[in-house]
């Protein structure tokens, strides 16, 4: 019985020490430097007949949608960008999965290059479908709307609420950590 509660807080350690594997892609001539204010976008509808879970994190109402809508924006904030809603310099878009594999072409959020790469750069922004606990996180130059940054990181998946949104918060901050401070 004693070895039961050392497995158990081995585990927990181990689960906390998980990093997150993370990657990040820039448009080729994209001048982050420029930006200052941001607003994070609000869901958009998904495509007719997928199916969600509760608490899906794309779904506007669930608590795992509002819980990363907040550790977007406070991640953005702690690199020392303003919520500006009226007028931002970029835009935030989200994509997240908790059960099943995420397919970003099930929600648009109206920008070009979400699923096809840059224009006329040599990276790919692929379109296949991420592995479940994938958060993606988008950076729109808000006045020509094109996609200059993306991040991707991979959460661990609870089923406890609580747990599942600190992992949704370690993969926030540790995505955004990859795009420059201002």
């Amino acid at each position: 019985m004693r070895i039961s509660p050392l497995l158990a807080v081995a585990a927990i350690v181990f689960a906390a020490c998980n990093p997150v594997h993370v990657t990040t892609s820039v448009a080729p001539g994209a001048n982050l430097s420029t930006y200052r204010t941001f607003r994070v976008l609000k869901l958009p509808a998904a495509r007719a007949g997928l199916p969600t879970i509760n608490n899906d994190p794309m779904l506007e109402t669930s608590v795992s949608s509002r819980v990363l809508r907040e550790h977007l924006a406070n991640a953005f904030m702690a690199r020392g960008y303003a919520v500006n809603e009226a007028n931002p310099d970029f835009t935030v878009a989200y994509y997240a999965s908790r059960r099943g594999k995420l397919d970003v072409t099930a929600w648009d959020y109206g920008y070009p290059g979400r699923w096809g790469g840059w224009r006329g750069g040599d990276r790919v922004v692929s379109v296949e479908p991420y592995v479940e606990g994938t958060v993606i996180v988008d950076v729109v130059n808000a006045k020509t709307h094109e996609l200059v940054w993306r991040g991707r990181g991979v959460s661990d998946i609870s089923d406890e609420p609580e747990t599942y949104g600190q992992n949704l918060n370690r993969t926030v901050k540790d995505i955004v950590a990859r795009f420059p401070s201002h």
